[in-house]
């Protein structure tokens, strides 16, 4: 046993430095990010293989043999087979989200309705951790349609609401102006990775003309470059006097039976 420990431990090193030398070959962070998963599964293949021969051949030096053994092994194999279909179709699932390359860990994705940052991935479950903190722990046989939100990159598309009577051209300039400037920035260059695509007027809301423009940015920088744009463009529309409008309340003291009762008129008194 004391050489099994030490052919495991030789294993993940090895496993180990084959990652970092191939790692650092690599230029696309997300290539890195998939090797990184794999030599971790890897690891774990290794693992299993080495205990595995291991207790064979303890067994065959205490003079039990493992014929009889591999035999009824094999017919137990069979009969767990069919009580733990689950449990064979989550590894062989794990097995082609891996060889695919569909999720990896860090990335940001959406499986079995859930979404989160994926912090670890087996061959027979994906641990998810959501916006809030909660940890998910998803059997690779349920998942069927993978959302990865930041494989190679994202776009953070960005609607946003004026009044009718503003000037939509004007508008658009505006964002465009800001979004340029966001981009020259040094603290954004390496986020945004194209100028920002003006799509233009997307729909009449009940009270607000909704225009529509993109970036294309960095995975996982989705977020952060929607947020940042939304706040220079509220300081931009408020130079420009560009209204964003809001909902409107009229308040009645109460109502007449012919509805001539009179909207509340607030009067605003100095203070002495």
């Amino acid at each position: 046993m004391m050489l099994a420990w030490v052919a495991i431990a030789f294993s993940h090193r090895l496993i180990r430095t084959l990652r970092i030398a191939y790692s650092n070959t690599l230029d696309n962070p997300e290539d890195v990010k998939r090797i990184t998963t794999l030599g971790r599964v890897f690891r774990y293949m290794a693992s299993v293989a080495v205990s595995a021969v291991a207790a064979m051949l303890v067994l065959g030096e205490l003079g039990i043999s493992i014929a009889p053994i591999l035999g009824a092994a094999g017919v137990v194999g069979v009969a767990v087979g069919f009580g733990a279909q689950s449990l064979v179709k989550d590894f062989f699932s794990g097995f082609f989200l891996l060889l695919e390359n569909q999720m990896r860990q860090g990335d940001v994705v959406e499986v079995a309705g859930i979404g989160g940052v994926v912090e670890d991935m087996t061959l027979r479950y994906v641990r998810l951790r959501d916006y809030d903190g909660n940890v998910h722990f998803i059997p690779n046989g349920t998942i069927s349609t993978v959302t990865n939100k930041t494989s190679g990159y994202a776009y953070s598309v960005i609607d946003i609401g004026i009044a009718y009577r503003e000037d939509i051209d004007e508008a658009l300039a505006v964002m465009r102006r800001v979004g340029m400037a966001m981009r020259q920035e040094p603290a954004w260059q390496s986020r945004i990775l194209e100028d920002i695509e003006i799509v233009g007027v997307e729909k009449w809301a009940d009270s607000a003309v909704t225009l529509r423009c993109r970036f294309k940015v960095a995975p996982i920088e989705q977020w952060n470059v929607r947020r940042e744009f939304l706040r220079r463009l509220k300081y931009a529309f408020d130079s420009e006097n560009i209204e964003i409008p809001y909902p409107h309340l009229t308040l009645y003291p109460g109502q007449l039976k012919d509805g001539s009762a009179p909207a509340l008129h607030v009067v605003q008194r100095p203070i002495s």
